[in-house]
């Protein structure tokens, strides 16, 4: 028993040791923008839309190209006989060198147009895809650090239950010995201290498995979160009504936007297939020269030659491919018109389960802290009578468990509070980084 108690204080001793440099919310949600793997490949993906954008844009602009070339072309003529001998004709050789400029511009091309619009729509996209990886990091982070916190209040509650059933189980051990009591009481007791022996054995487990992942989120170690200060106020939620709730979700909500821009990509990859069968209209150019030199040469020197023209191109016939290229982005366009219906409604609906979630979880916060207050007199008052002899151990034992119960419950409560609060404005898609630091006013400072 001696050394459990002093493995115990030494836990509680190396917990409280980092609380001199415990970290904010906002401190650490900076360090996992920084660190964490999935938002960071998130806001790289999102970067590569202005350059998809600039491809794209580059379809409207002059294409110039560079060629050079260098040919050696030999001949050697046949053997012949002349007077008995064989007679070779001289070798024949020639050198040319070529090096020109050739360009082109799009003077009409349908096609072309419509693919800038759809990157124009796919860096929209893009920002609202990064806005959902910021959002998921925001609560990620906080789920984690509340967690801790959490881990951190059924301990402490694990630990004070332990110590009070140990001072129970020495006062039956006292009365038993003076013959106030029956050996029932100090059996219960023990079984009493031994089951708060476990629990604070599986709640220490808990916490450092909590820490892990708030350390493996945020890329530090041994992360020690500021505690809720005390007294403990948590803040009302504004709009107290659903509806300017689901007002913002409407417009504001970043999935519902990307759906939204998906199914105007949609529509303009209808239009550009339709493109397929319009004409194009290029200007072409080409500026360049040649510089030839040996006997098979027919123009000896250097000569150089200019060109400009128009290409008209018409499609005629394409064995089908257009037209069932069109059919396909039309149907694309209908299941992305769906998308945007599944959308808001999921937006919708998980609006509506965060709000009446929060209002129950408020709810549950004030009764638990009437029911805390009535248990702590209720344990009072069975002690007292417990030293009077009107209350037997089983009593005093009871109204402990039930006071310790009730502020696990409360811990909870709180902290489910604080996270559905955030949950509810990801789920309206308002929730942005101010929302995080406003939550370090209700940290210990």
């Amino acid at each position: 028993m001696p050394r459990m108690l002093l493995a115990s204080a030494v836990f509680t001793l190396a917990a409280m040791a980092p609380a001199v440099q415990a970290q904010s919310l906002s401190e650490l949600y900076e360090a996992a923008r920084a660190y964490d793997a999935s938002y960071l490949a998130s806001r790289a993906l999102a970067e590569t839309a202005q350059h998809r954008l600039a491809q794209a844009q580059a379809l409207k602009k002059p294409q110039l190209g560079l060629g050079v070339s260098a040919t050696h072309q030999q001949i050697d003529p046949p053997k012949v006989v002349v007077g008995g001998q064989q007679v070779v004709g001289d070798r024949v050789g020639s050198t040319t060198l070529q090096a020109g400029l050739s360009g082109s511009y799009s003077l009409y091309n349908r096609a072309n147009g419509v693919t800038i619009s759809q990157a124009e729509r796919a860096v929209l996209v893009a920002a609202a895809d990064l806005e959902v990886a910021e959002q998921d990091l925001m609560v990620r982070v906080a789920q984690a650090y509340f967690d801790v916190l959490a881990a951190r209040e059924v301990l402490a509650t694990a630990q004070a239950a332990k110590k009070a059933n140990a001072e129970q189980l020495a006062s039956a051990k006292r009365n038993f010995e003076v013959g106030t009591t029956t050996i029932t009481d100090t059996r219960e007791a023990q079984a009493r201290f031994d089951r708060a022996t476990a629990t604070e054995i599986a709640a220490e487990n808990d916490l450092r498995v909590k820490r892990v992942t708030l350390d493996t989120l945020v890329g530090r170690v041994d992360v020690s979160p500021k505690p809720l200060a005390v007294p403990v106020a948590l803040p009302a939620v504004e709009p107290l009504n659903i509806e300017p709730w689901l007002a913002q979700a409407e417009e504001l909500h970043p999935q519902l936007r990307r759906a939204k821009l998906g199914l105007e990509v949609a529509q303009l990859e209808t239009q550009k297939a339709k493109a397929a069968d319009a004409p194009t209209l290029d200007m072409t150019g080409s500026l360049g020269g040649q510089d030839a030199s040996g006997r098979g040469a027919q123009t000896k020197g250097w000569t150089s030659s200019a060109s400009v023209g128009v290409q008209f191109k018409m499609p005629l016939y394409t064995g089908g491919y257009n037209q069932a290229r069109q059919q396909e982005t039309l149907l694309l366009a209908e299941k992305a018109r769906n998308d945007v219906d599944f959308a808001r409604r999921s937006v919708a609906e998980g609006t509506r389960r965060s709000f009446f979630g929060l209002q129950s979880l408020q709810a549950q916060v004030r009764a638990f802290e009437a029911a805390e207050a009535s248990s702590k007199l209720a344990l009072e008052a069975t002690q007292l009578g417990y030293k009077v002899g009107v209350r037997v151990n089983l009593d005093v034992l009871n109204a402990q468990a039930q006071l310790f119960a009730v502020q696990n419950d409360l811990a909870k409560a709180r902290f489910d509070s604080i996270m559905t609060s955030l949950r509810l404005r990801q789920a309206a898609g308002t929730l942005r980084a101010e929302h995080v630091n406003a939550l370090d006013a209700l940290l210990a400072k």
